[in-house]
This record gives structure tokens, sequence and C-alpha cells, in this order.
């Protein structure tokens, strides 16, 4: 016999500990037939007869005794294959992509870092700029985590919900829209739109209403950034259609206000998206859980509420 499988490596293992045939039998729910057959086996792998019968009993040869520790040995690592491993945040040394908006950079991961740093300070994070069409291509891009509005995902991403609300108009609050209790549609296309150009897409519903009105809008300044957009917004009368909650705070740092939409809107929802490649690994199911909680718990973060309140 050339070859030593892993059920010949048990069975040799029961065997020796055993020192009888018919117990290691039983212990492997084999007939004693089967269980000499491989005794025979190994008998003819290591040429060494292993078990010597004196009596009643079987003797370990000198062989036997020596393969003992070391068959104990490779099965305890076998075994051990079959185990996930501890994770200690502490310990681990990773560096990890994460793909958002600068808002998400701005005003939820300063948290989010706070917490590594106190639990995982040998994490790292490589911040990139979230565009939409990576959404079907974050196995390929190599991103570990993406944090975006769309459930328009391939197969292979797992996901967190995370939040949800529903887009309104940001405005300056001296905006002359901002003067008056309600307006129209028609109302709101006097002015011209700021638009953002990456993160989730957060707008594309109110031009598709536009275009089955056939009505357009100007964009008369398109930026990357909500950092950019904000102060953009205070001395102009540019309209900004963004989430409820990413205008709610904007009005804390910055002299605007916002406003319902006059027209029917579709709900955001938030998502944390990985693939499925990392969906078991310890140290990025402890990240993400990290995150979304941070994100989850953020005064900044996406959540339900009364727009009117």
């Amino acid at each position: 016999m050339d070859h030593l499988n892993l059920n010949l490596l048990k069975a040799l293992q029961v065997l020796l500990q055993t020192r009888n045939v018919t117990r290691a039998a039983d212990q492997l729910h084999l007939t004693q037939s089967a269980m000499s057959r491989q005794l025979g086996q190994l008998r003819e792998y290591f040429d060494d007869p292993l078990l010597i019968r004196d009596g009643n009993e079987y003797l370990l040869s000198s062989r036997a005794k020596q393969l003992l520790p070391q068959v104990q040995e490779i099965l305890g690592q076998i075994s051990e294959l079959k185990q996930t491993p501890l994770f200690d945040p502490a310990a681990c040394q990773r560096k990890f992509s994460f793909a958002c908006s600068d808002y998400v950079a701005q005003f939820i991961f300063p948290d989010i870092l706070q917490q590594l740093a106190q639990e995982a300070p040998q994490i790292d994070i490589a911040y990139k700029m979230w565009q939409p069409d990576w959404l079907n291509k974050v196995g390929q891009l190599a991103l570990d985590l993406v944090s975006t509005v769309s459930l328009d995902s391939a197969d292979s991403l797992c996901h967190l919900h995370i939040g949800q609300d529903s887009p309104v108009c940001l405005l300056a609050e001296n905006h002359p829209l901002a003067q008056r209790q309600a307006f129209g549609l028609d109302d709101m296309l006097v002015f011209p739109f700021l638009q953002l150009s990456s993160g989730g897409d957060k707008d594309s519903f109110f031009d598709r209403l536009l275009q089955s009105q056939g009505k357009q809008r100007r964009v008369r300044y398109e930026v990357p950034f909500f950092a950019a957009a904000f102060p953009a917004l205070v001395h102009s009368d540019m309209l900004l259609i963004t989430p409820a909650h990413i205008a709610r705070n904007a009005m804390e740092l910055y002299p605007l206000t916002y406003r319902q939409l006059p027209v029917e809107a579709p709900a955001f929802n938030y998502y944390l998206y990985w693939h499925e490649l990392h969906d078991a690994d310890p140290a990025h199911r402890w990240l993400r859980e990290c995150i979304a909680a941070q994100i989850k718990a953020s005064l900044y973060s996406p959540h339900e509420y009364d727009l009117k309140s």
C-alpha cells in the first residue's frame, strides 16, 4: 500500500490507544472484520506488526510506541482546521478598505476610528470615495466594505441594513422658497440645482420624474463632496436634493434649511456591503459589526423621523 488516508490514520490512533481490535471497532462503528482489514493495511504500510498478541492482550511494538504521539499530534492539527480561530481585536494587524461618501468619512468615521484606537489599535483603514458603478465590482476592486443606498447588487455581495430616510430639498435660510410654507415642482425649476456626483444615487428619481413630464432642471454646480456642497448653498439660490438626515445635520453647521419635496419620492435604504469571500472572516465580521453599530448610533446617521417635526 502506497498511501495512508485519513480514515486509516484515525484507525491507527484508536488501535494503538485501545490495543484491542474489538474495542477499536466499537469506537469507530465498524465490524470486527473491517477493523482487522484496516489493521492488516496498516501493518503492510509500516512494514511492522504494530500490535503483538500476548495471551489475551495486544502489546505495542517499538514502532507503534513511536507512532502513537506522532499520530495524535497530526490528528489534533487536522481537528483544529475545522475550528474557527478566536479573534482578538487588540492583536489584529490588518488594513481594510472602506468606500463611502465624504459625508460618512467626515461625520461618522471619526467615532469609528476612536473605537478602533481603543479596541483594535493595529487595524488601519484606507478610505476610498464611493462611485455608484462600483457596486458589482466590489470583489474585483478589493474593497472590504461599502456603504451606500442601493440594494441592486450582485448575488456575491452580502449586506446589512443600517438605516432609512427620504429625500428633501436643502436650501439657504434666506432662499425665496424658504420663505414659503409650500411650493410646487414648477416653483423649484425656476432655480438652479447643485448636484452631488459621487456617493450613492440620491436624486436620479427626480430627473426621471421631470423627463416623464417633459421638463428638465438646470444643474449649475456639480461637485463630488458634501463638504463642498453645503457652503456653496449658503450664499446662492441653488437647491440640493439630499437625504433628510444629511439635510438635518447640515443645518447644524450652516445657515441652511430644508423643505419637503412637492413630488412623491422613494425612501432611501442604506446598506453596508461586503463580498461573500469575506463573510466568514472573523476580523472582517468584527469590523463590519463595529462600523454598522456606530453608523446606527451616530447622531449623523440615517434614521427614520417625521419631517414635520
